[in-house]
């Protein structure tokens, strides 16, 4: 099973405030134990919402908004894409993980599964599964 592991946003890392030594440190031997793990399959920190942007939907209309935005707790800081046996070994991962707002500060990590093609059904059909297919090789080649 995959599993996308969320760091969220806080204050600091909204106003950009980069991580000491100390936590990059942390976090690089928790990566490392995760590697040789075979747990990690990716993994990036985030520039903040004032970099960003998010585009609206409604019906054929899209906008577009340019960040800031307002809300810190519902904002990602960074991620991970795990493979783990089930989501509570994901938990103890995360357990063990330092505390991505820094000692003496709260933190807050998202666990959510990531779908695979056998979760949607014969809604997903061979056709689907093929393309589904066909575009996970080519990203894995490095093409566009």
């Amino acid at each position: 099973m995959r599993f996308m592991v969320i760091v969220k946003a806080t204050k600091d890392s909204e106003a950009g405030v980069m991580p000491g030594t100390k936590l990059l440190a942390d976090m690089g031997a928790f990566n490392e134990e995760l590697v040789k793990a075979g747990v990690l399959l990716a993994g990036d920190g985030l520039h903040p919402s004032s970099k960003g942007a998010r585009v609206r939907f409604s019906g054929s209309k899209r906008t577009v908004v340019d960040g800031p935005f307002a809300e810190t707790k519902e904002l990602i800081a960074g991620y991970w894409l795990w493979q783990c046996r089930s989501k509570e070994e994901a938990i103890e991962w995360v357990r063990r993980c330092p505390n991505p707002a820094g000692d003496g500060h709260e933190g807050e990590i998202e666990i959510r599964q990531v779908f695979e093609a056998e979760d949607f059904g014969t809604e997903f059909t061979p056709e689907l599964r093929e393309q589904e297919a066909r575009i996970r090789a080519q990203v894995d080649a490095g093409k566009r």
